[in-house]
């Protein structure tokens, strides 16, 4: 039925077994960059190669501290609830002997979130950390690729995060997951950018 002039249009929310049907079913193919947050599914950002280098080498530094200690996972889903379940570039999970073969890991599995921003900084400050912290994500990364420089959250709350600072690429990264560890996205990746001698 049409809807009348004045009249409310109904949005359905989808719940993430919605979400998975439509996967299984072949509406949503295996190459679509998706993810449903609160019931919608939202198209991802397009992957920039700076976006590319920044993912690879956080996860090759995580890699490398966390050894037994945790799981690294690059742009895999985490179960928020029945209505969310984002796909973060990377995220540092609780180990478990499957790698969480039975179903996608959740927020008490989940140690920190990484979010590279190259278009999509003002959506993932807006949307996805208050998300987070609603869930108890206990500390969100999100990095504009542009500048390097990366708004940290620690403390979640209903109502957001306690703690929110910058840190600027030449000053030190460190996860409260990993005492010890610690890099800089200066040394992590050089300024500049990575595709400048393909510019001609």
């Amino acid at each position: 039925m049409a809807t009348m002039p004045g009249e409310l249009m109904t949005r359905h929310r989808l719940t993430v077994d919605d979400y998975h049907q439509m996967a299984e079913s072949g509406i949503l193919g295996p190459d679509d960059r998706v993810e449903l947050i609160a019931g919608e599914v939202l198209d991802m950002s397009p992957i920039g190669s700076l976006h590319a280098a920044l993912v690879r080498a956080l996860a090759r530094w995580l890699t490398d501290s966390v050894g037994p200690k945790a799981i690294v996972s690059v742009q895999d889903a985490i179960h928020l609830d029945d209505s969310s379940e984002p796909r973060p570039d990377i995220a540092l999970l609780e180990p478990r002997p499957d790698n969480y073969a039975a179903a996608h890991p959740g927020s008490a599995d989940t140690l920190l979130i990484v979010e590279v921003a190259e278009s999509s900084l003002a959506y993932d400050l807006g949307v996805k950390v208050p998300l987070y912290a609603r869930h108890s994500i206990p500390e969100v990364w999100v990095i504009d690729a542009a500048t390097r420089h990366t708004h940290r959250f620690r403390g979640p709350r209903p109502e957001g995060y306690a703690e929110q600072v910058m840190i600027a690429p030449e000053e030190p990264l460190t996860c409260l997951a990993l005492p010890g560890a610690t890099t800089t996205l200066a040394a992590a990746l050089p300024l500049g950018r990575p595709d400048a001698q393909q510019d001609h």
